[in-house]
């Protein structure tokens, strides 16, 4: 039984963290009522919400699973292009003095845009559907995977690289054996770092331009001043993030007992 707590241990003590939270919620609303339900919701309302939610359209004219899906679909579809395009990119310029020339100065021009401030371009350009939306989550994902893996390539130990030399190693064989397992946690730093950016950036631009998702629930329930549907929103923006979070930090050690296994 020992040994099974301390394995558990963290996941427990996270645990006993969020349920004093919602302890202390449950105290300061529903019980000593030092907030009107009006203005900032209990324990008991929020979960009632959420319950109906689950079932009903009202007010915004879907689910909350319906609204999860799509938000799921927008970011996870602009994510994936990010990602595909950005580590890619992120190793050539690394690795590559004249990649590194040619992409560089226009990367340099493009970066400190906020992914939100390309939304009126994109709305413009796609309409208010998926696909402008898809676009302002990959250019959050992008960015981030490029500066990571840029890193991580960048900061490979020259000394494994002359061993590389020593034994005859191709440019090729050293950037595959060497340069890439190096740069393996820097570039699921970026991963992680896109996932998180790239969901809470759904999130604004379905506030600005949407018809379904979690950000649009958000937004509609501000309207009618329904504080209990904001926050199910803002909790179900939290739990998933957390959760997509897990399930790549879950990836990166199988790649990385994958890569000790070679």
């Amino acid at each position: 039984m020992k040994k099974l707590i301390e394995q558990y241990k963290y996941i427990l003590i996270s645990c006993a963290s969020v349920a004093v939270v919602l302890l202390v919620w449950y105290i300061a609303i529903d019980v000593m009522k030092l907030a009107k339900s009006s203005v900032f919701p209990g324990l008991e309302k929020t979960v009632d919400t959420f319950l109906t939610k689950l079932v009903e359209k009202k007010p915004d004219g879907a689910t909350l699973g319906q609204h999860l899906l799509e938000s799921l679909k927008v970011c996870l579809m602009g994510y994936s292009i990010g990602a595909l395009l950005g580590v890619p990119l992120g190793i050539a310029m690394a690795w590559n003095k004249w990649c590194d020339w040619l992409v560089r100065p226009v990367f340099d021009l493009i970066r400190p845009v906020p992914g939100l401030a390309w939304t009126p371009m994109f709305i413009l350009i796609f309409g208010i559907g998926i696909e402008a939306k898809a676009m302002v989550i990959f250019v959050n994902s992008f960015v981030a995977c490029i500066v990571n893996t840029y890193t991580g390539i960048r900061q490979t130990d020259q000394l494994h690289l002359w061993v590389g030399d020593v034994f005859g190693s191709s440019q090729w064989q050293k950037l595959v054996k060497i340069a890439i397992p190096t740069a393996t946690p820097m570039i699921f730093t970026g991963l992680r770092t896109a996932l998180g950016g790239s969901w809470m950036a759904l999130v604004a631009a379905e506030m600005l331009a949407a018809s379904k998702g979690l950000g649009f629930m958000i937004q509609q329930a501000r309207y009618i001043s329904r504080p209990d549907l904001v926050i199910v929103g803002m909790l179900m923006i939290g739990v998933v993030g957390l959760a997509l979070d897990a399930i790549l930090q879950k990836i990166e050690t199988m790649v990385a007992k994958g890569m000790n296994a070679q």
